[in-house]
């Protein structure tokens, strides 16, 4: 018999098909990718909300043991005036009534060891070396880099999205106060009584005054004031209705105008210092034109004020945020430091912000949500100002900020 040949040729993929194929490839990979990052996003997103909710039932525990809110606003305190609270040894002595509402919740957040070393004296630094004598109870003021609480990260209090990390801050929070729709009398945590003077001695004991405490009583309309003992039946305008904490992005030193101050010259003369509680908006002309959302070359301030740079400190640009203007707006200050800033809610999120209602609810609000004229003067007893118990100029979101300013809200925020 003769022998069949077999034709052994095989056929190979042309280099148009291999170009072809790698293309499909191409395209599902980038069609996939932003998938990808999308889905974990949401995850993110939830977990940042997941902490939110753990934070306000640890405020509602709090509440239901001490009948208040935690204070913000408190720790130990010294008189005898700035030169002791500005200088050695008074920094390492006393917290100068600067604690953050997050101090009080330590073991309410599942962090009863952090509470056990702040509440009790500690004998070591942050670098491991022996304190003599130790740091007293309630800790030093919050500047302090050496005493080991200030300097701890808690991830309860930090949101996934937010990669901040490290020095110049020292431990971070991405969640912070609701000190209402107006941010005048914000920094002062001495309310209740008199400074005889922006930069004058303070002596002791305080007398009966009509200074700060009546400019407290007319300004802060949020659930947290500083220094005071604040309830829930306080909220008259309904649990429901009030925010009572806000998310804020930390600062990455990348002059972001939502994470770092302005710089207030050539405006920071002395005749107008109160622009900015006259006009929220009054830094926008420090916005960069070609990247809005960043202060322009120069603008930015010290960078040691960082946004949410100490969770355990209660100064506006650490652990306060406002209704005035939209979320994730600009920072606004009276002048170039801490001191009265417009702290709007700010996130790594995309289009919003977390926001925890007094009643435990956690909503995302857009940050196109009303907000009312973002140029009108901001409530206080101050000339030219809408005086205390006035709506508040800043639409539903200011309305969403004040406790007890009557007025009626009628969208539903958490569909």
């Amino acid at each position: 018999m003769r022998a069949v040949a077999y034709n052994q040729n095989r056929r190979a993929f042309t280099l148009v098909e291999l170009l072809v194929v790698i293309a499909i490839i191409g395209i599902l990979v980038g069609l996939l990718l932003p998938a990808v990052q999308a889905a974990r996003e949401a995850a993110r997103r939830m977990s940042c909300s997941n902490n939110f909710k753990q934070l306000g039932l640890g405020i509602h525990n709090y509440h239901s043991g001490f009948k208040q809110l935690p204070t913000h606003g408190t720790g130990t305190y010294m008189p005898g005036g700035r030169d002791i609270w500005d200088a050695e040894p008074g920094r390492t002595i006393s917290a100068n009534r600067r604690l953050s509402f997050l101090v009080g919740l330590m073991p309410f957040l599942e962090q009863q060891g952090l509470w056990d070393q702040i509440s009790n004296p500690h004998g070591f630094n942050a670098d491991g070396s022996v304190k003599t004598p130790p740091w007293q109870a309630m800790g030093p003021h919050p500047d302090q880099i050496q005493y080991p609480p200030y300097t701890t990260e808690i991830p309860m209090l930090r949101c996934p999205s937010d990669p901040g990390v490290g020095l110049p801050a020292l431990g971070r929070t991405n969640y912070a106060a609701c000190a209402g729709d107006s941010a005048v009398h914000s920094r002062d945590p001495y309310l209740n009584v008199d400074e005889k003077g922006e930069d004058a001695a303070v002596t002791f004991p305080y007398s009966v005054d009509l200074g700060h405490a009546n400019q407290s009583n007319g300004s802060q309309r949020g659930m947290f004031v500083n220094t005071r003992q604040m309830r829930f039946r306080d909220c008259m305008d309904g649990l429901s209705n009030t925010v009572m904490c806000g998310e804020i992005a930390t600062d990455l030193g990348d002059s972001d105008s939502r994470t770092m101050l302005p710089n207030n010259a050539p405006w920071g003369a002395p005749s107008e210092k109160n622009e900015c509680r006259l006009n929220p908006s009054f830094a926008e002309p420090q916005l960069d034109p070609e990247r809005p959302r960043f202060w322009a070359p120069g603008a930015a301030t010290n960078v040691l004020w960082g946004r949410g740079f100490r969770w355990h400190d209660m100064m506006p640009n650490y652990s306060q945020m406002t209704t005035v203007l939209s979320p994730n707006s600009q920072l606004c200050s009276e002048r170039s430091d801490s001191r009265d800033v417009v702290t709007p809610a700010s996130s790594r999120h995309q289009g919003g912000v977390h926001v925890l209602m007094g009643d435990g609810a956690v909503i995302f609000i857009t940050d196109s949500i009303e907000a009312g004229d973002k140029y009108a003067p901001q409530v206080s007893h101050r000339a030219g100002s809408p005086v205390p118990g006035s709506r508040s100029p800043f639409g539903l979101w200011g309305s969403l900020g004040s406790r007890a300013a009557g007025e009626v809200i009628q969208e539903q925020l958490n569909q």
